[in-house]
């Protein structure tokens, strides 16, 4: 079995943080912006986040609602499949702990897709999206949300690849069977641990996702 060469950058990061770097990744100093299709225009009046499927209080939140529930603040790592990482973002929002105490789910859910505008959509065991860091975020280092980085609201689960922190969320359906995503339809691993590496699940590279 063959290793990759590491970078002189890639080689330097891996000394200094060690095991918080996920294989593969380098440090980015920025926060690159990746998305799939153009930015969705949003009006934030008439927004909603829908919340529905296998859960005893399924519901749909305007922006005022979500504002109303407990706000707060998680920092974590972001990993993207293209292979750069950003340490130590501050996400202020709902934490998923919160809204899962809010809509109740039922028994059989046994995952979650997360719906953004334009289609896009990614897949979630319900225990990972249940984590204690996972956030839908509105705010990220202090300031509300850029609409390149999923203004008005986002979803960040820090222990996968970033693509399936979904941006411009709009709806969390919980489900009883797996529904692979978008990127997941087109060849991303349907797992996306960023430690174990599971960026694709066929052969060649890939560069859409965020």
């Amino acid at each position: 079995m063959g290793f990759e060469a590491l970078s002189p950058k890639a080689a330097a990061d891996r000394a200094r943080y060690g095991d918080r770097l996920p294989p593969g990744q380098r440090v980015s100093e920025k926060w690159p912006v990746l998305h799939y299709g153009s930015l969705p225009e949003i009006d934030l009046d008439s927004w909603q986040l829908s919340l529905s499927g296998l859960v005893e209080g399924p519901c749909a939140l305007d922006w005022e609602a979500v504002l109303a529930l407990p706000q707060s603040t998680r920092t974590s790592d972001a990993h993207c499949v293209t292979r750069w990482s950003t340490f130590d973002n501050v996400w202020t929002g709902v934490a998923a702990a919160d809204l899962l105490a809010l809509v109740q789910p039922q028994s059989a859910a046994r995952f979650v897709v997360a719906h953004g505008y334009g289609g896009y959509s990614a897949n979630l065991p319900l225990p990972v999206f249940a984590q204690d860091d996972v956030i839908l975020a509105h705010g990220h280092g202090g300031a509300p949300l850029t609409p390149e980085h999923g203004w008005p609201l986002r979803l960040v689960v820090p222990s996968r690849y970033f693509w399936k922190s979904v941006k411009w969320l709009r709806a969390l359906e919980f489900v009883a069977e797996d529904q692979p995503g978008f990127w997941e339809r087109y060849g991303y691993h349907n797992e996306g641990d960023p430690w174990q590496e599971q960026r694709f699940t066929r052969g060649r590279s890939r560069t859409g996702a965020y």
